[in-house]
C-alpha cells in the first residue's frame, strides 16, 4: 500500500509539471494560434500620433511630440502625417512585417487622395527600429535619407538608453527634411536636443518572464523524473520527493502570478503597460483612418 501511494504521488507530480510546461508554452507563444495579416494592425492606436506602448518616452516630451506632429499636418498641403509607435517586442514577427501591418491597419494618413505619411516604429527589447514610408512621401523622404537620419539621430541616443531623445530628434529631422525638400532649399543642420533624464529608459533585458518560466518548468520536470527514478529506494529519498511535491504548488502559483507581466511580451503590451492605448476612435486629429497606402518603402536597423 505504501509503495502504491508513493507511486501515485509521483504520477501526480509529473502531471502537474507537464501542466506547468504547457501553461508556460502558451504564455511564451500566444500569437502562434492566431493568423497574422499584413493589413491588420496587431495593436490598437490611442487616437494620438504617438503611441508609446513600451512606456519609454518622457510624458512631457510625448505631449510636445503629439502637438508638433499635429501642427505639422495642419500647415502642410497636402497634409503630411507622421506617427510614432513603441512596443516591447514584436515576438516572432519581423519588425518590418509588424510595423507595415501597424501602418496599414491604422490607415495612417489624411483622407485626401494625396496622403503622404510615415510611421517611426521601435521594438525596445528587440533593439530594432523601422520607419515605414507611404508611397506619397517617398519623394520628400526617400528610404536612403530616412536611414541616414535614423543612424545619425536615433541610434546614438538609443545606445545610451535615451529613447526620448532619439525619437524626438528623429521626428524633428523628418519634419525639417520634408520641409526643405518641398521648398527646394538646402537641408538645414538639425540641432539635437539635450539628453533627457535617465529615469525612464525602458526595459533592456531580452529575456521575457515567460521564457524564464519555461526554463524553470523544465528544471522542475527533470527533478521530478529523477526523483521518481530513485523513489524505490530508502525512505530518505522518498521524503525528498515529498518535500518537492509540497513546494510545487508554490512554484506554480508564483509562475502564474509572474506570467501576468509577460503576457504582453509577444505583441508589445497589454493592460496598463500599453500606456493608455485603446480603441482607434475618439480623436479629432484625423491622422488615422484616411491613408494606409504603404508599399514597403522605408528604412530600419538595430542598435
Amino acid at each position: 500500500m505504501f509503495e502504491e501511494m508513493k507511486n501515485f504521488r509521483q504520477i501526480i507530480k509529473i502531471k502537474l509539471a507537464l501542466i506547468l510546461l504547457l501553461f508556460c508554452w502558451i504564455n511564451v507563444f500566444p500569437q502562434s494560434s492566431s493568423p497574422f495579416s499584413p493589413d491588420e494592425a496587431p495593436i490598437p492606436n490611442n487616437g494620438q500620433p504617438v503611441n508609446d506602448y513600451a512606456n519609454v518616452i518622457d510624458d512631457t516630451v510625448e505631449q510636445q511630440l503629439n502637438q508638433k506632429i499635429k501642427d505639422f499636418m495642419a500647415r502642410t498641403n497636402p497634409p503630411v502625417v507622421l506617427a510614432v509607435a513603441t512596443v516591447k517586442t514584436t515576438g516572432d514577427r519581423p519588425i518590418f512585417d509588424y510595423s507595415l501591418a501597424v501602418a496599414r491597419g491604422w490607415k495612417i494618413g489624411s483622407k485626401q487622395q494625396d496622403n503622404p505619411s510615415a510611421l517611426l516604429f521601435v521594438a525596445i527589447d528587440d533593439r530594432k527600429y523601422q520607419t515605414q514610408i507611404s508611397r506619397d512621401l517617398e519623394d520628400e523622404l526617400p528610404d536612403g535619407l530616412a536611414g541616414q537620419i535614423q543612424r545619425q539621430y536615433l541610434v546614438p541616443a538609443f545606445k545610451q538608453g535615451d529613447y526620448t531623445k532619439g525619437i524626438s530628434d528623429t521626428i524633428d529631422a523628418y519634419i525639417k527634411t520634408i520641409d526643405a525638400r518641398r521648398s527646394g532649399t538646402e537641408l538645414p543642420p538639425i540641432a539635437q536636443t539635450t539628453p533627457t533624464p535617465r529615469g525612464r529608459t525602458g526595459p533592456t533585458t531580452s529575456f521575457s518572464t515567460g521564457t524564464i518560466c519555461c526554463f524553470i518548468g523544465l528544471i522542475v520536470l527533470m527533478i521530478l523524473i529523477f526523483s521518481r527514478a530513485g523513489g524505490g529506494g530508502r525512505g530518505g529519498r522518498g521524503g525528498g520527493g515529498g518535500g518537492l511535491g509540497g513546494a510545487l504548488p508554490w512554484i506554480i502559483g508564483s509562475m502564474i502570478a509572474n506570467s501576468g507581466s509577460s503576457s504582453s511580451s509577444s505583441w508589445g503590451g497589454s493592460g496598463s503597460s500599453w500606456g493608455g492605448g485603446g480603441s482607434s476612435g475618439g480623436s479629432d486629429w484625423g491622422g488615422f483612418g484616411g491613408g494606409g497606402d504603404f508599399g514597403g518603402g522605408g528604412a530600419g536597423g538595430d542598435w
